[in-house]
């Protein structure tokens, strides 16, 4: 019999299980994602995340993030911006800026802290990359949109019905266009200059918000001259600020973080 803690966190209501694994390691993380995330049989979830060291010096940690399904993702803004809050008010780093190893590169944590708490985290999330032919391949023909990717492949469609994407998502995730699959969000920009914004996740279906799809969103809104560099995105769970820097290309995400409650899993071998 093992025992293994984990913690449950969202950011912006996009939730995933937190498991230490230089404490607790995990050997199959994308049978248990399966099992654990499972929203009436498991603990429940948008998937499961791993906190490790790192394995270079250029980073202070690492992270590896599975979707619902049991698919690895490359990247996640919200769970990035939750393994900040951890890492700090856990006492596992004194650290306000935290260097970060993903599938998709090193990512850098900027904490905001007041009275020893974390209040929010900036997430550089590196440059936009909009061709890509790993993960998308426009000339096999899919509805106009616009490509982002943040580390993860992204679709963004401009509609005033965002809802649709729940009857659309699936689909479109599944596309030929996208060889690897891919996010799609639909996102409408709002008289106050916000972009409402729902989101497919690729391996979890509809989620309360998506770190990279918020990023994405805010570039190609600014790409088809529908927002500036700066805007806020506001999803089912919660708004992400987003700036798209001029000076030098990176995306930053700004938002909140939140413990939900800390558990144990008992696994009978």
């Amino acid at each position: 019999m093992t025992k293994i803690r984990f913690t449950k966190m969202h950011g912006a209501g996009n939730d995933y299980i937190y498991v230490d694994t230089t404490q607790y390691p995990i050997a199959h993380p994308s049978e248990a994602a399966i099992q654990w995330s499972d929203r009436h049989k498991g603990i429940g979830s948008d998937g499961l995340v791993l906190i490790g060291k790192s394995p270079v010096a250029e980073a202070d940690f690492s992270m590896r993030i599975f979707n619902a399904d049991g698919s690895e993702a490359m990247m996640c803004g919200n769970a990035s911006r939750c393994i900040g809050k951890y890492l700090y008010e856990r006492g596992l780093t004194t650290k306000t800026r935290i260097q970060m190893l993903t599938l998709s590169g090193i990512k850098t944590l900027n904490l905001l802290v007041t009275g020893g708490r974390v209040q929010s985290v900036t997430v550089d999330m590196g440059q936009p990359v909009l061709e890509d032919e790993r993960f998308f391949r426009p000339s096999l023909g899919i509805k106009e949109g616009v490509f982002v990717s943040m580390g993860n492949p992204h679709y963004v469609i401009f509609t005033e019905d965002v809802d649709s994407v729940t009857e659309k998502g699936k689909a479109m995730e599944h596309h030929p266009a996208f060889p690897q699959r891919c996010n799609i969000e639909f996102a409408h920009v709002m008289e106050d200059g916000s972009i409402r914004t729902r989101v497919w996740e690729r391996g979890s279906g509809i989620t309360q918000a998506c770190g990279t799809g918020a990023c994405a969103t805010a570039v190609a809104a600014c790409l088809t001259h529908r927002a500036g560099r700066e805007s806020d995105i506001v999803m089912d769970g919660g708004t992400l600020h987003i700036e798209w820097c001029e000076t030098d290309n990176h995306v930053y995400m700004t938002g909140p973080a939140t413990f939900v409650f800390d558990g144990e899993i008992i696994i009978t071998e």
